[in-house]
């Protein structure tokens, strides 16, 4: 036997040829293959074990399972066969995504899977809720406040030609950590305080707090970290493939992990944290530009990311691409549609779904078949219905491609991940009227 063939599972180790130096002397000496192997594993460790998916995924609580497509389902069955998968949850929202479906949530061993995160990396919802105002206010003034939101910031995809606004997020160090993070910087400073297209919206919500009754009104918008954050998503998932394919056999595509006690996978985290952070600066931005122009104060604010993964104390990681952290008595909001109810909820911590709640309706059918079976003149009669003034209509966000919200609601409540607090409907809304990036 050559000293090759006996230690073939060294192969990738890389002293494997001073390995084969030793055994071959070895095997000169008449040492038994048994022995060589043994004084081997005794200098050099046991042979590094190849990684395959498993047979089986890890266990999966799925809320809604009758709203689920089987498409998003299998995709998390996929996630939950990796090596470093714990347990998984899918909310009643989930469609299929890249990887990881929208609305699944996943907790990894000591790793961080960026197309798991997402391609918005910290998308989240913002809820500015003033005082001075009250809904007749808001109903007799709608053609102003719908004005107003337009001029405090742009919708869709690309960057102005000059920035819109300032923020402390600009001056964060963090920028200057990487040489993509120094690209991205330029960016940043062209996109802080613009939204996204797609399903990113800004919209003047009347609501009232269940408990109490008392009425409120609001600003609530939905988008993320714009260019940022895409460009940190892919950059990483590249890596990452390209890692887990030197570790492990059979990965699909886009299904790639980072260690997080490695080089890469520290650095990931540092970028989607920034980047979360920069998500969070582009809402304040455009809050603070609505208020002043009217003359409002804000009273509370209510927000929560999604597209995000949070490192727990004992290394395990929770990826939440399209979910809602619901952790016992943290608030979160759930949108609906242009045209249908959001809602604020308080999250009950429910351990099986990883704390976790939809962050939305969620999609009927993809924008491909939206547009394809929904006209304009459907979409607009829908809104025109429920008395919602619209700018940026487009028929892939016609409620019609969304689920029923009360639905999602009631499966998640008899479900024990969230208590409703508050119920809101919209009165103006704006968005981008094209497909986006989200």
């Amino acid at each position: 036997m050559k000293a090759a063939q006996l230690l073939a599972d060294y192969v990738d180790h890389p002293a494997f040829r001073e390995m084969c130096r030793a055994a071959k002397q070895m095997l000169k000496e008449g040492i038994e293959p048994q022995v060589i192997r043994q004084q081997i594993a005794a200098r050099y460790g046991q042979p590094p074990v190849e990684l395959r998916l498993r047979d089986q995924p890890q266990p999966l609580k799925i809320i809604g399972e009758h709203l689920v497509e089987p498409g998003a389902i299998d995709q998390i069955k996929t996630a939950l066969r990796l090596p470093p998968a714990i347990r998984g949850a899918l909310m009643p929202d989930a469609h299929q995504g890249y990887a990881l479906p929208v609305g699944g949530v996943i907790a990894y061993d000591r790793a961080v899977a960026p197309y798991q995160v997402g391609v918005d990396i910290g998308c989240r919802m913002h809820l500015s809720i003033f005082a001075g105002i009250t809904p007749d206010d808001a109903r007799r003034d709608r053609h102003h406040l719908l004005d107003t939101i337009t001029k405090v910031t742009v919708f869709g995809i690309g960057s102005p030609k000059k920035p819109v606004a300032d923020h402390p997020v600009l001056t964060d160090s963090r920028w200057q950590a990487t040489k993509l993070l120094r690209t991205l910087h330029e960016i940043a400073k062209l996109q802080i305080g613009t939204s996204g297209g797609g399903n990113h919206f800004a919209e003047i919500v009347i609501g009232e707090w269940l408990d109490t009754h008392q009425p409120f009104v609001g600003l609530l918008t939905h988008s993320g970290s714009r260019g940022v954050g895409a460009q940190i998503a892919r950059h990483y998932a590249e890596i990452a493939d390209r890692e887990t394919a030197a570790i492990a056999r059979g990965i699909p595509k886009t299904y790639g992990w980072l260690s997080t006690e490695t080089e890469a996978g520290q650095e990931y985290l540092h970028a989607m944290r920034l980047a979360g952070d920069f998500a969070r600066a582009n809402h304040e931005v455009i809050h603070a530009r609505f208020a002043k122009a009217l003359g409002l104060t804000v009273e509370r604010v209510i927000e929560n990311h999604h597209n995000f993964a949070w490192e727990q104390p004992d290394g395990t990681v929770i990826h939440r691409k399209g979910a809602t952290p619901a952790e016992a008595g943290v608030l979160g909001i759930i949108p609906g549609s242009m045209a249908t109810a959001s809602y604020i909820v308080e999250g009950l911590g429910d351990k099986a779904s990883l704390s976790s709640a939809a962050h939305g309706a969620g999609r009927r059918f993809s924008r491909s078949e939206a547009r394809r079976t929904i006209t304009p003149a459907m979409a607009a009669a829908v809104v025109r219905e429920a008395g919602v003034l619209v700018r940026g209509l487009a028929v892939d966000e016609s409620p019609l491609a969304y689920k029923d919200i009360e639905t999602v609601m009631q499966v998640q409540i008899a479900a024990g991940l969230i208590r409703p607090v508050a119920k809101m409907r919209p009165l103006v809304v704006v968005m981008s009227g094209t497909e986006g990036e989200d």
